[in-house]
This record gives C-alpha cells, sequence and structure tokens, in this order.
C-alpha cells in the first residue's frame, strides 16, 4: 500500500523504521502541533512573515532529525525546543524586534466595545521592547502556556534564570504598559 491512500490511523507510530510509516508518524505528530507553534513564533518575532519561515524552518529540521526522537509522546516538547532556538537565532540576527498584532496571532478578531483593542495595543507595544531573553520567558509561559521547568527545558537555562528572566520581564511590561495608559490618546479607554 503506498503511504498516500494510507490514513494516519492505520499506521503505528512504532512503524518508524519504514519510509511510510515514519513520514505518516510525522505528518500526524507535526499537524497537531503547527497552528501553536506559529502563534509561539508569532509573539517571539513579532512578525508574522517571519514566523511562518521560523515555523516552516523548524518543521524542516524536525524532519531531518526525526530519527532522533527517542520518545513520540514528547515530540511537542521536542519541536518547541528546535522552533525557539530558530527563533532565538532570528532574535539575535536583528537589531530591531518588529511588531505583531497580538489578535490576530493569537484570537481572530472580534469587534471590540469595550476598549480592549487599546489595551492589545499597549500590551503589543510592551513586549515589543522587551530584552529577547524576558520575551521569550514571558511568551512561553503566558502564550505558550509552558510551566517554568519546561521552559527551562526548552531554553536549557537553569530554572532561577527562567524565573528571573520571567519575573524582570513582567515588571518591565507592567511599567510600559501603566505607562502607555497614563499618556493621553494611547492605551486609553
Amino acid at each position: 500500500m503506498s503511504d498516500r491512500g494510507l490514513a494516519i490511523d492505520e499506521e503505528p507510530i512504532l512503524g518508524l523504521d519504514r519510509p511510510a510509516g515514519r513520514e505518516a508518524a510525522f505528518v500526524a505528530l507535526a499537524d497537531r502541533h503547527l497552528v501553536r507553534a506559529y502563534r509561539l513564533a508569532s509573539v517571539l518575532l513579532g512578525s508574522e512573515l517571519e514566523a511562518q519561515d521560523a515555523v516552516q524552518d523548524a518543521a524542516v529540521a524536525a524532519w531531518a532529525r526525526f530519527g532522533d526522537l527517542r520518545d513520540p509522546a514528547r515530540f511537542d516538547a521536542w519541536f518547541d525546543r528546535i522552533l525557539v532556538n530558530g527563533c532565538r537565532d532570528r532574535l539575535r540576527g536583528r537589531r530591531r524586534v518588529r511588531l505583531v498584532e497580538l489578535d490576530e496571532a493569537l484570537d481572530p478578531p472580534v469587534p471590540d466595545s469595550t476598549g480592549a483593542a487599546g489595551e492589545r495595543d499597549a500590551l503589543r507595544r510592551a513586549l515589543a521592547q522587551l530584552p529577547a531573553d524576558q520575551r521569550l520567558a514571558v511568551a512561553l509561559r503566558y502564550f505558550g502556556d509552558r510551566s517554568l521547568e519546561e521552559i527551562a527545558e526548552l531554553t536549557g537555562e537553569r530554572l532561577g534564570t527562567v524565573k528571573s528572566r520571567l519575573h524582570y520581564g513582567l515588571q518591565a511590561l507592567r511599567a510600559a504598559y501603566d505607562a502607555a495608559a497614563r499618556l493621553p490618546g494611547e492605551g486609553s479607554r
């Protein structure tokens, strides 16, 4: 049977040694994760186009190294680490972080009658001002829904370092957000 006519449910993930089984297993694991990975990359990089490139690069790298994955149940963490490292490389390679509309990256647009758009805009600007390592910690924790231990594992940092970056990142976010809310016409309701 060809791999094109094969339903993913019919091919066990344990058949990774066969080309069709390897491809089906990768597709099944990656498909469940790509939307969330794109959202995370969008927040980290601040650019929808760059996030698309980063996710594609991570998928290509993951496919090339898929044989190295020992536990398919850990695919999400393994893929996230590849993606986060790729995003870090991209952030190091540029001086300025470009902004992305968080409402577009995280939720579909909805009509705003409560003034939440101004708050999202202030948050977006505040996130863009964070140093890359703090932004990474905040994005993984609050947009990627990762525990502190998972963030430490993904970034290769000590738990104390992750806690510190998260603390100072949140402190800077609060200060920038509060300052934006005090400015006339910006972030006010």
